[in-house]
């Protein structure tokens, strides 16, 4: 079977990425590929299928509207569509002035809201669109040029111009500032791509306060760390603050394709009808998934329990080998090590049937359904475990802590 699916792999598809496996079903946090090997999934589809696989309330909800209406087209509105608009105003805050626009993916969601501030800079008469170091915004141009990897960028130079990159202190960013030519920062309350690194303390409470005083546009990319990911429904809810925009995806709809942009305030006026859209943005079958996921949310407190096991997470890894920390929020984790050695503990990992990944050499990431309970994460720490103590074995010198 496996040398089946490889080889049609590579010949049908781009080659743009490994294919370590072909998954066939799951059940919550399992998941089982097409050898019948079982696998504990602590990726969760990068921090997306936060119900974990197939679970009940997502199935029915697809379903149930896929018999009645798929698609009608951006010329048109649904019932599903203006629930879905309505509930993530409410669960974001953005009172009666807010507005949002429902996109297929993370990407998407970027691409719009980078509109958006050179719409807000064509009004102030400021060009430049700040992001932070090391930040991963999407890999479309406009996205893209928000994302400062050389690998990423390189190869599809030149790039969108009028974007600069800002270190990740609040020095830097009050230097930024003071060039006087800002409409916009982008920031990731907490950098996913990067290994899971939070911001310092006070950093986008300094954000807001100088995107105000300067007239730009705070804008927060909650792709990976929205929808619920960190124990509130958007990271910016821990800070306090209110930005102008949020951008979405990823576990909105809980692995269904959507994204979108919220806006708050005089943000939401700046786009006038047939600046933008998409075509699938906001159809009705994703709007119902993503109804049915938050709503489940909701209804069921999860969010207690993504806070709850997310510090068990954080408290359980720290005395084994190599762990150094565990940094994040809720259920998005970054397991620091002591040794660049992330890339061979994910693939012995897998080995022994355990999903995390790698996002930097000295860093595993973990993003758990929220529906995670204690015998999966009993079970993870227990494979995690023999995943360390086996590159252990092959660092024996480097393993110290």
């Amino acid at each position: 079977m496996t040398n089946d699916w490889t080889q049609a792999a590579e010949r049908d598809l781009m080659s743009l990425g490994s294919r370590g496996r072909m998954f066939t079903h799951g059940s919550g946090s399992v998941i089982y590929d097409a050898d019948g090997n079982r696998y504990l999934d602590f990726l969760g589809g990068i921090a997306t299928n936060c119900l974990g696989h197939a679970h009940p309330v997502l199935a029915e909800a697809i379903a149930e509207q896929a018999t009645k209406l798929v698609h009608v087209s951006n010329y048109f509105t649904t019932p599903q569509q203006l629930e879905l608009a309505a509930r993530l105003k409410r669960l974001a805050g953005t009172g009666d002035a807010g507005r949002v626009f429902l996109a297929n993916s993370g990407t998407e969601a970027n691409e719009t809201a980078f509109k958006l501030a050179r719409l807000h800079g064509q009004k102030t008469g400021k060009t430049t669109i700040l992001h932070l170091d090391s930040a991963f915004h999407g890999r479309s141009m406009g996205a893209l040029s928000l994302t400062p990897k050389a690998a990423y960028q390189n190869p599809f130079a030149p790039l969108v111009p009028g974007t600069r990159a800002v270190g990740r202190t609040i020095e830097a960013l009050e230097a930024a500032f003071a060039a006087g030519d800002v409409a916009a920062i982008f920031i990731e309350p907490i950098q996913g791509e990067a290994g899971v690194v939070e911001l310092p303390d006070g950093f986008l409470r300094r954000a807001r306060e100088l995107t105000t005083a300067n007239d730009a546009l705070l804008i927060l990319d909650e792709i990976q760390t929205g929808s619920g990911r960190t124990g509130q429904w958007f990271a910016f809810q821990h800070e306090d603050i209110v930005p102008d925009a949020v951008t979405f995806a990823k576990g909105i709809a809980a692995g269904f394709p959507m994204g979108g942009l919220i806006t708050f305030g005089a943000a939401s006026e700046l786009f006038a009808p047939g600046m933008h859209n998409s075509t699938f943005g906001g159809n009705p079958l994703a709007s119902a998934a993503a109804n049915a996921v938050l709503g489940y949310i909701e209804s069921e407190n999860l969010l207690e329990n993504v806070r709850a096991r997310g510090e068990e997470l954080r408290t359980s890894v720290v005395d084994l080998p190599f762990v150094t920390g565990a940094r994040g929020a809720g259920l998005l984790v970054g397991i620091t090590l002591s040794e660049p050695v992330a890339a061979d503990i994910a693939a012995e990992a897998l080995k022994l049937g355990l999903i995390i990944n790698a996002p930097a050499p000295d860093v595993i990431r973990i993003a758990p359904a929220y529906t995670v309970g204690e015998s999966e994460i009993t079970e993870f720490l227990d494979v995690f475990g023999q995943a360390l103590a086996a590159v252990r074995e092959e660092h024996p010198v480097e393993a110290t802590a």
